[in-house]
């Protein structure tokens, strides 16, 4: 495994930027932010059997008065991110898309074209709509080649974020047809965490990363940390030969 660490010379310029151009959360985000007032959803948009509802307490506000985005924001102040190539071992796991179709991991990713990947959930209002804001500049940075790419955020929060807040947040980030949002059920999305080595076990522990994939037959290129969308096309660039 080759790591490399790119620095960012203006971070929080940056991180600002992608917030205000991109981003004007709504007040259901903020009203949400805890997650104390709404009730649990799955992936098809009914609410979740008891066995798979979440206790919120343990996912970033477990104590009355915590910051439950402390980690987040911490993230945020860091420099650059490091590079990583891997292979993983990828299993099928079934998945919904935004249109509240059926689909599975592996046939997400059966493609000849290039993948991006990140993990992300509609409620975050630090990293999250960074990551997404950061994906549709590279979506409009690639223009026209965009197209030829397969972009795929996933929800680390299957239970509140269904197929139509799905939706509703792909449409606030202007995202193209080739930009799609999955959930799921827990434990699947769980699987999928762990698949890439993603998942930390509490949501409010989410750590920013963004995956590259040049081919279905090429290895992964991790970047751990927020890349702007220029350094994300230029990895591209690299993975592609452009």
């Amino acid at each position: 495994m080759h790591l490399t660490r790119t620095n960012l010379s203006t971070p929080l310029a940056f991180l600002a930027a992608a917030w205000l151009g991109w981003v004007a959360m709504p007040v259901q985000a903020a009203e949400h932010e805890g997650h104390e007032q709404h009730q649990p959803a799955s992936a098809g948009g009914e609410p979740a059997q008891p066995e798979h509802v979440m206790d919120h307490s343990q996912h970033g506000a477990d104590q009355a008065g915590d910051d439950p985005h402390a980690q987040h924001r911490a993230m945020m102040e860091q420099k650059g991110y490091q590079r990583s190539e891997h292979l993983y071992p990828l299993r099928d796991h079934p998945l919904v898309d935004m249109g509240g179709k059926q689909t599975s991991l592996l046939k997400e990713l059966d493609t000849d074209r290039p993948v991006m990947v990140n993990f992300i959930f509609t409620t975050c209002t630090t990293i999250c709509p960074v990551m997404t804001g950061v994906f549709a500049q590279v979506q409009k940075d690639l223009g026209p080649e965009s197209g030829e790419v397969r972009m795929i955020s996933i929800s680390i929060d299957p239970q509140y974020d269904n197929p139509e807040r799905l939706r509703e947040y792909a449409k606030r980030f202007g995202a193209g047809p080739q930009w799609q949002f999955l959930t799921g059920e827990p434990d699947d999305i769980i699987a999928v965490q762990k698949a890439f080595d993603v998942y930390r076990g509490l949501k409010m522990s989410h750590e920013p990363a963004t995956l590259l994939r040049g081919s279905d037959k090429g290895p992964w290129v991790r970047l751990d940390g927020i890349a702007s969308g220029a350094e994300i096309v230029a990895e591209y660039r690299k993975l592609v030969g452009r």
